[in-house]
């Protein structure tokens, strides 16, 4: 079975990243009074910024990657598996994709924040090394940044 490979998105891809999105963050709508800002992104510029990966496994698109240089982290702004790859490592992967991408950018840290009723991914960044350094309420959405140094 050939390796699961991660590539920058194309403008092809954009209407499977959005139906991956969806999907993932569909389960959190009952906890929010407002779709998760990850359903809301404009991915058509996304794409065309080169911040939007994707990682495909036997020619299909599994999961996705949105990263964003800050001055003197990476920004992790969002991380999706499609719920029916999910258990497959695909989110280990694009994480530790993520932290090689900011090591060989450059940074020392890669930062990424999530909604603070999505307890199960900040355990999830927890057990992977993150630190809370942050709560704020931005553009409505109550986020907690996590950090972890490289």
């Amino acid at each position: 079975m050939p390796r699961p490979q991660i590539r920058l998105a194309e403008e092809a891809d954009k209407a499977q990243i959005e139906a991956i999105v969806a999907a993932a963050y569909t389960p959190y709508l009952q906890r929010m009074d407002r779709p998760p800002g990850p359903m809301v992104d404009d991915y058509a510029k996304r794409i065309a910024a080169g911040q939007t990966h994707v990682l495909e496994s036997n020619g299909r698109i599994v999961g996705i990657l949105v990263l964003e240089p800050g001055e003197d982290f990476l920004l992790l702004d969002n991380i999706a598996v499609d719920p029916a790859a999910q258990g497959g490592g695909y989110g280990k992967i694009l994480m530790a994709f993520a932290e090689a991408e900011a090591r060989r950018q450059g940074y020392a840290a890669i930062v990424l924040y999530t909604n603070e009723v999505m307890v199960e991914n900040i355990a999830i960044y927890a057990r992977l090394g993150y630190v809370g350094i942050e709560r704020k309420a931005v553009a409505g959405y109550d986020r907690v940044y996590m950090r972890k140094l490289l």
